[in-house]
């Protein structure tokens, strides 16, 4: 009788303030990415709350965002590897597609995005999670390469986009703290990548330990 079991699939969550540098890391990584931005809620929901002073959306609110969908997601792809997510345009504030996708072989794969912290506890529960980090560094930096980036991609107008960015960098240390009490782990982008690599690498001891389990039955 065969004892082999499924090789575990787990999830690093890479969280952190906008900006502050997550989908590069996450490419570097050479690990496949999940994109937890595009679950983002569209304009028009009435669940979307608003900066207090302001009638502008709050899109740094983690109820502007579906977490259920998000770690269903998560969850069907460490079952079966495969799954479908929406394509969301940031600059139209709406979901304009869906598509396939899949992690392939892999055993460890990111999921990254600014709320990525707000389902630590649950990836916990449900025995998803390989590690959770946040990523930080100087408030100035991330303002500008926040603002150099959103405005190259226009994905909000030049004067949303400077009212959101001048509220971020007073609010990122404060960011990075919520984020550390949700579980996610703050280091810079150094440290990330050697615990992401270490992730992988405990992912790909399991999927050793398992295929020779399988022999030896």
């Amino acid at each position: 009788m065969s004892s082999f079991q499924p090789i575990p699939t787990r999830v690093v969550l890479l969280a952190g303030p906008s900006g502050s540098g997550k989908s590069s890391l996450a490419a570097r990584s050479g690990l496949p990415v999940l994109r937890l931005d595009d679950f983002y809620k569209e304009a028009g929901d009435p669940t979307l709350p608003q900066v207090p002073g302001s009638a502008d959306i709050d899109w740094d609110s983690p109820r502007s965002w579906d977490a259920d969908a998000a770690v269903a997601a998560v969850q069907e792809l460490c079952r079966t590897g495969r799954t479908t997510v929406p394509v969301y345009d940031l600059a139209a504030s709406a979901r304009v597609d869906s598509e396939a996708f899949g992690i392939g072989r892999a055993t460890t794969f990111v999921a990254e995005g600014i709320f990525a912290a707000d389902i630590v506890r649950r990836c916990e529960e449900l025995g998803v999670l390989a590690d959770a980090l946040c990523l930080r560094g100087r408030p100035s930096t991330t303002f500008r390469r926040r603002l150099m980036r959103d405005l190259r991609e226009g994905r909000k107008s030049v004067p949303f986009l400077l009212r959101r960015g001048w509220r971020l960098m007073r609010a990122e240390r404060g960011i990075v703290a919520r984020q550390s009490g949700l579980g996610a782990y703050p280091c810079a982008k150094p440290e990330a990548l050697d615990r992401l690599a270490a992730a992988a690498g405990a992912g790909a001891g399991d999927a050793a330990g398992s295929l020779g389990a399988a022999r030896s039955a």
